[in-house]
């Protein structure tokens, strides 16, 4: 009894620390992905350098999922105006990735994408990355949650959301984070909750911070 008891609590233990958070290097992968119609070998060394933003979604020829790439797709060049890329992945075979692609949007297919669909067939990308559901008894077994992580140039997670399948993810608010986390890579200030681009930003500095809650918290509650 007592072995088994360590066994569970072992197991326990083993998924706790093998948990990601911000802050820590991105699992290394590489995949099989389709994009422009072909297939080709891709991986997270090709954006070093690069904000990467990696989309974890269920299944090919769904519901949700169609509606999220496109959107992404449709707003890709933003992505690109801030050195910023785009993957999507999934547990579905890069030849499912092509047919779901050559199917047209009215049909529930997704269309030229302007960024790569890869492959996770053997499920270790997601697994690497917390997002693969594992219970036996869910309808979603085997197949990826709504992971979404912002990666920057130089490997590190900068933000992690995972969503439940029902509720897809908006684009606007990852582009905002994205330039929030540049802007601080690249004055050292803070940014405040809601902060877009041309807002005020926070010195982080116990003296030099009050030049901002001056201004805007300018009558005491």
């Amino acid at each position: 009894m007592n072995q088994k008891i360590c066994c569970i609590c072992l197991l326990f233990l083993l998924a706790f620390t093998s948990a990601l958070i911000p802050r820590q290097k991105a699992p290394d992968w590489r995949a099989v992905g389709v994009i422009d119609g072909e297939s080709k070998e891709i991986s997270l060394e090709d954006y070093s350098g690069k904000y990467l933003v990696m989309l974890f979604y269920p299944f090919d020829f769904t519901y949700v999922c169609p509606t999220e790439l496109i959107a992404f797709s449709e707003e890709y060049q933003k992505f690109k105006d801030l050195s910023a890329e785009v993957v999507a992945i999934s547990v579905d075979s890069h030849f499912t990735h092509l047919a779901w692609m050559k199917t047209p949007r009215n049909q529930g297919g997704v269309g030229n994408l302007r960024y790569p669909l890869l492959s996770d067939l053997t499920k270790e990308i997601g697994e690497s990355y917390n997002v693969l559901v594992q219970d036996k008894e869910d309808e979603l077994f085997g197949a990826h949650l709504r992971g979404l992580f912002i990666i920057d140039g130089d490997k590190t997670i900068r933000s992690i959301q995972i969503n439940d399948a029902p509720v897809g993810r908006s684009v606007h608010e990852t582009l905002r984070l994205i330039e929030a986390f540049q802007y601080t890579d690249q004055h050292g200030e803070v940014c405040p909750a809601n902060w877009k681009k041309g807002d005020k930003t926070i010195v982080p500095d116990q003296e030099k911070k009050s030049s901002y809650f001056s201004e805007v918290y300018r009558e005491e509650l």
